[in-house]
């Protein structure tokens, strides 16, 4: 009895109650989404909004059963509830059924299950549980590549899935790790490699070369080169440059001028390297090294582009980025859900008085665009009342996260935070035309049983872990 009465009491009941209020508006919005005259109640089974209760119905009951549980039972079995997962990916790859071109569901009589949302939480658990050991050191090259293993491992699995959007989920664990003391230069180079394959897609491939070799010259003069040694290194691409041309004339070779310059800057790598070396310039050979790593990357994107992603995932990247323009085809989507969401003005047209919805202008306006119903009949007040409320709750599991006696517990709230964090950002950007469309569900409001399972799971075993804060978790 006293333990029932410790864990009432330490529960933190304003981040249950929102996760209860944002359910609830999910289930609204939904309803407005495929309201359908014919079957007007909101209980009927036989619709989505109907099916929907029945999935929220079984998440409180989850919700509870975790409560219950110990939470030392969390850290004891991480690795089990991980491997678990890891198999349940590998055998919906053999005997998975194919959904919208994705191999990543089970077939259970009329339910449908889809391991990839649950390995969430189970990567998350995983990862807590390996860095939160005494002998865990950020830096170590060894903790590094477990660490990837444990993280990259569902992604890949997922990506064989063709499921490209709940694989790049698992990229937002890098913050976990910058939490725990992971040099910033990683971050730093996440966003360099973001935005080298957004810039090779824009440009052509000499324009991207020339802004890599501008942009290090730039940063050597930051770390502290004279204009003496700056000058130097232009000078030596430069008579580089011209010798490559000359020859190339000579030779008569039909060389491109990227090309050229290509050649010129791998022919100053080893007069380079000398120079750093004789003048002690330390920092210089990070931004040399990030140099030429950004220039091979540069050269694999048209690769990573055409061969790794699907058709229409190139598709709505190049209508995204304004290369291409396909209102009626790739755009689409996106075109009628700008439309949805502007129609909506500052206060919505009212409930279940959304005409883009209910004439269905807006493909998957239940599950991936749930955010234009929102915005079509609530407006700019409603939308922002939305993600206003999921802000607080993330805002909210941070601060929870901090408090934390336990490593484990602390690291496993800012994974939730951050995988809640990705999922807002990249759902409702994708709404709005500022990110590609993945099909990334919003938290707690897009349809589907696996999807608000898989969150409810995730944000309840910390609420569980967080009534024990107290307590120190190996």
């Amino acid at each position: 009895m006293t333990r029932s009465v410790s864990l009432i009491k330490n529960l933190d009941w304003w981040t249950i109650f929102m996760y209860v209020l944002l359910v609830f508006l999910g289930w609204i919005n939904i309803y407005a989404a495929v309201y359908n005259d014919e079957h007007q109640s909101i209980f009927d089974v036989t619709q989505r909004y109907g099916k929907q209760l029945m999935w929220i119905g079984a998440a409180f009951f989850l919700a509870i059963i975790i409560l219950i549980i110990e939470g030392k039972f969390f850290s004891a079995f991480a690795y089990p509830t991980y491997l678990t997962m890891i198999f349940l990916l590998i055998a919906v790859l053999i005997f998975g059924r194919e959904v919208n071109g994705a191999r990543s569901w089970f077939q259970l009589g009329p339910v449908r299950f889809q391991p990839a949302e649950f390995a969430k939480f189970a990567t998350c658990l995983a990862i807590s549980r390996y860095i939160s050991q005494f002998n865990f050191k950020i830096h170590n090259f060894k903790s590094l590549v477990i660490s990837g293993i444990i993280l990259f491992t569902p992604a890949v699995l997922i990506i064989l899935q063709r499921d490209a959007g709940s694989a790049l989920v698992y990229t937002v664990f890098i913050l976990v790790l910058y939490r725990e003391g992971l040099s910033g230069i990683v971050l730093f180079l996440g966003f360099l490699a973001i935005l080298l394959f957004v810039i090779t897609l824009l440009m052509t491939k000499l324009y991207v070369l020339l802004f890599i070799v501008g942009g290090s010259f730039l940063f050597l003069k930051v770390m502290g080169l004279s204009w003496k040694q700056i000058l130097f290194g232009l000078v030596t691409i430069s008579i580089g440059f011209g010798l490559v041309w000359g020859i190339s004339i000579l030779l008569e070779m039909d060389l491109s001028v990227y090309t050229v310059l290509l050649i010129s800057i791998v022919l100053n790598t080893i007069p380079f390297l000398y120079y750093i070396y004789k003048d002690r310039i330390k920092n210089a050979i990070w931004v040399f090294a990030i140099a030429i790593g950004s220039i091979f990357f540069t050269l694999s994107v048209s690769y990573l582009f055409e061969k790794v992603l699907e058709s229409h995932q190139q598709e709505r990247i190049n209508d995204l980025l304004g290369i291409e323009s396909d209102p009626s085809g790739a755009g689409y989507n996106v075109v009628q859900s700008k439309i949805a969401i502007g129609s909506g003005g500052f206060a919505g047209k009212g409930f279940l008085n959304g005409t883009q919805t209910k004439f269905k202008f807006v493909p998957e306006q239940s599950t991936d665009f749930i955010f234009c119903t929102v915005g079509e009949e609530w407006g700019f007040i409603g939308s922002s009342v939305v993600l206003f409320l999921l802000l607080v709750l993330i805002i909210r599991l941070l601060f929870l996260a901090e408090r934390q006696r336990s490593p484990f517990s602390r690291i496993y709230g800012y994974g939730v935070a951050c995988i809640l964090f990705f999922h807002l950002a990249i759902n409702v950007g994708m709404t709005i035309g500022l990110a590609p469309v993945i099909g990334i569900p919003l938290p707690f409001f897009s349809y589907g049983g696996s999807s608000l399972w898989s969150f409810t799971i995730l944000l309840f075993i910390f609420l569980r872990l967080d009534a024990n804060r107290m307590e120190l978790l190996r």
